[in-house]
């Protein structure tokens, strides 16, 4: 059985939203890979500069150790700068990458800071003629910040431990959240070990101002981006919640009004990071998509209750005043000339519903929008989408049911061919919840579209 299509004729009274641009996306990540593996290869060039001829096992296991050490402090330096929130990044590479690289890039640093701190324990231990244990205890009591590095050490393994899939399937995103502010006390711990027994710092007074410069300039870009820039916005556009609607049960709509909100650049598909200043609210920012393209002065975003904070939204009150970090993120259409289908699973329709009504009128027929939801009452926007449709002779699709229920995976490779005719054609768009997403994604390769034709964005944390 296939899901049922709604096919709308095409009245002339909808509004129609600004249509995105034709961009043309630069090999943004291929560079910034290359960048950061320029830069290691720098790190261990220094360790190799400094390093003397190495004889014996306690030698070799104590240089392994040092490489390491480096290439842990280095890629602190790149793990906190892919979260920095720099403007290129977010918008070249995409916030979904760049959580994905900062995600693989957290296992390789606390692997290398393990492996650090047992090469260098056991090769101190092999050159000294002592057990392992005792060489660990004279390290903690007689060398300068090595109990503040092995504090550090302490709490990345427990930040690692928060960070495991299966741990956050059980926690709020507000634990996720808090837990991973000791990221940055474990950097400043670790810091000043690295300048008081790393040898490659010792009598070379260039590296130290490098590496001191390289810290700095990291820190200084989080102030800039993460506080002064929203700050700024805050003062030039005046953000102030405008009222609260129900979509569905558990999903909210908050309208938000500002002074020259057009002048943000706002494309559709994009989000931002939104701290309300209300009692129990102002200690987190979070991000959520825009679910309509910004008026001049007028915001929209959908949320849904998934923890302590988006829980709370249902009951702001007018007037309340909001601090936005944004525009953020890559997932915006690009208007390739070719035809668009858009994919979105659950409250994954909030960035699908922007981008489905800025596409422009002459792609008509060219459209197809399918949105995936375990229950009819979980359907949102269900008139508006309607209407769009309708104003651009779009076919729409609402596929409703769980796959036990329905005996069948509709979104398999098969069905998504049935609904979508020509599919292998298509520019797709796919956003939902990570299961969800994959999946889409896999059947969409198996249909003949090609990887640089999917773009994807994940509701996950």
């Amino acid at each position: 059985m296939v899901p049922i299509t709604r096919t709308v004729p095409a009245p002339s009274s909808v509004r129609t939203a600004r249509a995105p641009r034709r961009v043309t996306r630069p090999a943004i990540p291929g560079v910034v890979l290359a960048v950061i593996g320029l830069g290691a290869m720098a790190v261990v060039s220094l360790w190799w500069r400094d390093t003397p001829v190495i004889h014996g096992f306690g030698a070799m296991l104590t240089g392994a150790g040092q490489v390491l050490g480096l290439l842990s402090g280095y890629g602190f330096v790149v793990l906190v700068a892919l979260m920095a929130r720099l403007p290129p990044l977010e918008r070249g590479i995409g916030a979904d990458r760049l959580a994905r690289w900062h995600a693989m890039g957290g296992r390789y640093v606390i692997s290398l800071v393990t492996g650090h701190v047992l090469a260098i324990t056991w090769g101190y231990a092999v050159t000294a003629h002592e057990s392992v244990t005792s060489e660990a205890v004279t390290l903690l009591t007689s060398y300068p910040d090595v109990l503040m590095a092995t504090v550090a050490w302490f709490l990345l393994l427990g930040i690692a431990a928060f960070s495991a899939r299966a741990a956050r399937r059980r926690l709020a995103y507000e634990t996720w959240y808090y837990a991973h502010l000791y990221t940055y006390l474990a950097i400043a711990l670790a810091f000043s070990h690295q300048f008081a027994d790393g040898a490659s710092f010792a009598g070379n007074l260039a590296a130290r101002v490098a590496w001191s410069s390289l810290y700095a300039l990291i820190g200084g870009l989080i102030a800039w981006y993460r506080l002064v820039t929203p700050l700024l916005m805050f003062a030039r556009h005046r953000f102030t919640v405008a009222g609260v609607r129900p979509e569905a049960p558990g999903i909210v709509s908050v309208y938000i009004t500002g002074r020259d909100l057009d002048a943000l650049g706002a494309e559709p598909g994009q989000f931002f990071r939104w701290r309300f200043l209300a009692r129990s609210l102002a200690w987190q920012s979070h991000p959520y998509s825009l679910s309509a393209m910004p008026r001049p002065d007028m915001m929209r975003i959908t949320v849904k209750a998934r923890g302590d904070h988006s829980g709370s939204l249902s009951s702001l009150r007018p007037g309340t005043r909001v601090i936005a970090e944004g525009p953020y993120g890559a997932f915006t259409p690009a208007l390739s000339g070719r035809r668009v289908l858009l994919v979105a699973g659950g409250v994954g329709i909030t960035p699908i519903r922007a981008m489905f009504a800025a596409l422009p009128r002459r792609m008509s027929e060219g459209i197809t929008l399918i949105y995936r939801a375990s229950n009819p009452r979980d359907i949102v926007f269900r008139q508006e989408l309607d209407a769009i449709a309708a104003d651009r002779g779009a076919v729409v699709h609402y596929v409703v049911g769980s796959r036990a229920r329905l005996g069948y995976d509709p979104l398999s490779a098969l069905y998504l061919r049935a609904m979508v005719p020509g599919l292998h054609r298509y520019e797709a768009y796919v956003c939902g919840p990570a299961g969800m997403t994959r999946a889409v994604v896999a059947a969409l390769r198996a249909s003949g579209l090609r990887r640089r034709r999917i773009h994807h964005e994940t509701f996950d944390f």
